[in-house]
């Protein structure tokens, strides 16, 4: 098993005030992250720990080595500019998303696609014929510019809270929405970027 490893830079002390980089060992095939190392007191990968958890690992689950990747928080030069790209590409997305302009009528079909209701339903419901009701959602469609109706329901519901965000900045209690934060991490928390590395 190769461990492909970044350009370590050389360490001039190992503190244990210093935080140490963390090893993720995550799945190939379905993502998940099944566990993680701590970098020795040197600021070293730790391969025997590492082996001995990857080894018990692959015999319960019956898989090989071969299987895992391990990501390592990146380089800061890796970084250099990409939340200043993304913040741009955000901001156009959602000015672009904003310019979505519907009629009464394609408004009140998008309500029904969005209670996932049937074609012949909204139809009765809004007193059109089923032919009438397909028209307007093949133009929702195309002004979303999605192919079907999941992507029609995800698109509407993101220019829909776009617009929500816009003008209601966030509050403690809408964050408590989304549930605990897991051990360790607080709302002020900085997430690490992390980079692939594989294994072979």
């Amino acid at each position: 098993m190769k461990l492909i490893r970044r350009n370590e830079q050389p360490h001039l002390s190992a503190r244990s005030d210093q935080p140490r980089e963390m090893y993720f060992f995550y799945e190939k095939n379905t993502g998940v992250a099944h566990f993680n190392v701590e970098a020795g007191a040197d600021g070293q990968f730790p391969v025997e720990q590492a082996a001995g958890l990857l080894a018990m690992h692959c015999m319960v689950r019956g898989q090989s080595p071969n299987d895992y990747i391990v990501m390592v928080p990146a380089e800061n030069d890796f970084l250099d500019g990409l939340k200043e790209k993304a913040d741009k590409l955000l901001q156009a997305g959602r000015s672009a998303g904003s310019s979505v302009k519907l009629t009464r009528r394609e408004d009140e079909v998008l309500g029904g696609i969005m209670r996932s209701l049937a074609n012949k339903e909204i139809a009765a419901d809004l007193n059109l014929s089923e032919r009438t009701v397909k028209f307007h959602v093949s133009s929702l469609l195309a002004k979303f510019r999605v192919r079907g109706r999941l992507e029609l329901v995800r698109e509407a519901s993101r220019h829909s809270s776009n617009a929500a965000t816009a003008t209601a900045p966030a509050t403690r209690e809408a964050r408590a929405d989304y549930g605990e934060l897991p051990k360790g991490f607080s709302s002020n928390s900085n997430v690490l970027p992390l980079v692939k590395r594989c294994m072979a």
